[in-house]
């Protein structure tokens, strides 16, 4: 009995123009190229609705026939080693989140921010251990020269704290088995874009949240109607970040991986990752004041423990998005390329 199809046998098909392919030819029409799953050969299921296919680090990975949504994600989250793959965006988010700092900072005296300001943000709205390690850096920034970071310097800040992205795009691609092809000043300057677009949508969250009050009495205080318009421009300022955040995702997950997506094939993803990124960070930020001991453990280092677990989460997360997309967008080739089968069956 043949093997039945993998998925990126359906998504190889249903993109193939003309003749019928087995696979073989795994080239699309858009010139996308994805992965097969690979059968575990060592071990077999002793299931027979049930098939183990090798995972990133060459483990087991059980896939069931006909399985739910949240058994696809399961097996997904297995076999792209998503712990593993979050592991890798933690590093390279803890080498580009103080990058990406500098260049936020050399922005700020645009915007006449005071020092202080900023400081008392941090203080709200992160933990105790992290804002502590991030205000020496903003001290050390803020206080030296940093006029010289807008010319040489700051290109080369800005090309370090792209690795996150880097990483990020790496990711986007092993969740949608696709291969990336693209050249690599191509790739690099994508990352560069996607970490413009994240330090001025934090910049633009972080001037709504402090100067959210000012904004709206300059807006309607100039016609009159600062009173009548004080709560709705105060329910639209706290949901303007939740927006921006929301916005930022959908443009990544429809951008970063290397193959063409409509918006709203992202939306579902997006939404997911919005939604627990703010629950994962309110929910973190709260046990770390409250209930954990950290200092007692790693001491002076707390810190940068805290804040990597924090973005070992957010990989998590972010991933997690990604997958679910990719898990529909899988979903909806298969059922095109039954249909095709169907059609040319039927002729």
């Amino acid at each position: 009995m043949a093997d039945k199809p993998t998925n990126s046998d359906y998504l190889n098909q249903t993109k193939q123009e003309g003749k019928e392919t087995k696979a073989k030819d795994s080239k699309s029409n858009n010139g996308e190229t994805f992965v097969d799953d690979v059968k575990f050969k060592s071990k077999s299921s002793k299931k027979p609705n049930e098939t183990l296919y090798v995972s990133k680090i060459n483990k087991p990975a059980k896939h069931k026939d006909n399985s739910n949504f949240f058994q696809r994600l399961m097996f997904q989250f297995g076999k792209d080693d998503t712990s593993g793959m979050a592991a890798q965006l933690a590093y390279y988010f803890l080498l580009a989140i103080f990058p990406l700092l500098i260049f936020l900072l050399t922005l700020v005296p645009l915007f006449q921010i005071d020092q202080q300001m900023i400081t008392q943000f941090i203080q709200d709205y992160a933990p105790a251990q992290i804002s502590s390690m991030l205000e020496g850096v903003i001290e050390d920034v803020m206080g030296g020269s940093s006029g010289g970071l807008l010319s040489v310097g700051l290109i080369f800040t800005l090309w370090s704290a792209s690795n996150g992205m880097t990483a990020l795009m790496n990711a986007f691609n092993v969740a949608y088995d696709v291969e990336d092809n693209r050249n690599f000043v191509v790739a690099k300057l994508l990352s560069i874009v996607f970490t413009i677009i994240l330090a001025l949508s934090v910049l633009l969250t972080f001037v709504l949240i402090v100067f959210g009050e000012q904004i709206g009495n300059l807006m309607f205080g100039a016609i009159g109607l600062d009173q009548q318009f004080q709560f709705v421009w105060n329910l639209v300022r706290s949901l303007l970040p939740v927006l921006l955040v929301f916005i930022v995702f959908v443009v990544i997950y429809t951008t970063a991986p290397n193959i063409k997506l409509q918006i709203k094939a992202v939306i579902p993803g997006a939404l997911f990752t919005t939604v627990a990124f703010l629950l994962a960070s309110w929910g973190f930020s709260f046990y770390i004041s409250n209930f954990s001991n950290y200092n007692a453990t790693y001491g002076t280092i707390s810190g940068v423990i805290i804040l990597i677990l924090w973005l070992y989460i957010t990989g998590v997360i972010i991933i997690l998005g990604a997958q679910i997309n990719a898990i529909m967008h899988k979903r909806a080739m298969e059922k095109q390329g039954e249909e095709r089968t169907e059609n040319e069956s039927t002729a």
